[in-house]
């Protein structure tokens, strides 16, 4: 499993990247004293991380604002000297929540949770059909969802969201469709003049966007997708071609 450790306690830092790098399972991809440098790191499109280590109490932005400013979040792991943060990493739905100063035999423990968190995932993706047919006719498309084959107006969709092995359809007034597929595969079958990609994870249908700001775009006033530096130059070559002068 690729992961990351993050805590301001240099000494602290140092103790638990030594776990993890005596751990055959784990990759240590990088180690962050600075919350905001991992902010960055986690939110840069080439970083694939699969868990994280973070101390809940920082400077500036704090390890559980770091975890729910994720647009993805991978599996985390709390590692705290203070107890009463448990319940925080209970809501958050952490794999879980290890104290200072941590044991070897604590850390082995919490890791095999995260594997077995992670091979649950995986037996998820399993169950849904391995075949998904994606027709698209410019008006709508037929996809495979839920061993069902569901048809989807193209007019009707809001964005695509990746979640890692399947995508999911955010469509008006309903729950979300989930389907066996890749972002790069609906990307390559919707009409390039109605949908964009703007992130790793995100396509958007361009006649959906009512509102930006910050680099995000706002659906139904609280759904924030990001665009991603990857993808800004098209958005905004977009947005020049529509902007009212």
């Amino acid at each position: 499993m690729k992961c990351i450790a993050i805590d301001n306690d240099a000494k602290a830092l140092a103790h638990l990247c030594t776990f993890i790098e005596k751990s055959p399972n784990l990759q240590l991809l990088a180690k962050f004293e600075d919350v905001q440098k991992a902010q960055a790191f986690l939110s840069n499109d080439k970083n694939e991380v699969d868990l994280i280590f973070v101390d809940p109490d920082m400077k500036d932005l704090d390890g559980v604002d770091l975890v729910k400013s994720l647009i993805e979040a991978p599996l985390v792991i709390f590692v705290s000297n203070k107890t009463d943060r448990a319940y925080d990493a209970i809501k958050l739905g952490a794999v879980d929540f290890l104290l200072k100063t941590v044991s070897y035999d604590d850390f082995k423990l919490a890791v095999s949770k995260a594997e077995k968190a992670a091979e649950n995932r995986r037996n998820e993706m399993m169950q849904l059909p391995r075949s998904s047919k994606f027709e698209n006719n410019g008006r709508f498309i037929f996809i495979k969802s839920e061993y069902k084959v569901m048809r989807i107006n193209l007019d009707e969709i809001q964005f695509v969201e990746s979640m890692r092995e399947y995508v999911r359809f955010h469509v008006n007034d309903g729950r979300p469709i989930m389907s066996l597929l890749t972002i790069k595969a609906v990307e390559n079958y919707l009409p390039k003049d109605k949908f964009m990609r703007v992130h790793r994870s995100y396509i958007v249908n361009l006649d959906k966007i009512n509102v930006i700001e910050r680099a995000r775009i706002v659906f139904d006033g609280d759904t924030f997708i990001p665009i991603s530096e990857q993808y800004k130059d098209r958005f905004q070559a977009f947005l020049d071609k529509n902007f009212a002068q």
